[in-house]
């Protein structure tokens, strides 16, 4: 008796479909080139999923930097002052802080400069 397989390969293609429903031309309703397009889709997905993370951090370092130079530190100066005083806090938190509590930032600046015996 031969098996048919109809119904588990319709399944399959719906499947599918439904993952590559609004990409352009053949690649969202021909087998092949749609499932070309998937593969392709989530190993880009896959990829920046660890890329965004990196940008984040720059973003942040990059937010970090400007506001802790308008208090007379530079980036590094400054997380250095914050490690030998015993702060820890992350970096999305400190730019945070630095758009919008600039008055708590700006006493982290002072704490800083105070553990690396500037001021």
């Amino acid at each position: 008796m031969r098996v048919k397989n109809a119904s588990s390969g319709k399944g399959r293609r719906k499947k599918l479909f439904k993952i590559t429903k609004g990409f352009y031309g053949q690649k969202k309703n021909v087998f092949r080139r749609a499932h070309e397009a998937m593969l392709k889709a989530l190993s880009y997905s896959y990829r920046d999923r660890k890329a965004e993370k990196r940008e984040f951090r720059r973003l942040w370092i990059a937010r970090i930097n400007a506001a802790a130079r308008e208090g007379g530190l530079t980036y590094s100066r400054f997380i250095n002052g914050l490690k030998k005083a015993g702060i820890a806090i992350n970096r999305k938190m400190l730019a945070e802080m630095a758009i919008h509590d600039r008055e708590s930032f700006n006493r982290l600046v002072e704490v800083a400069k105070v553990s690396l015996g500037i001021a």
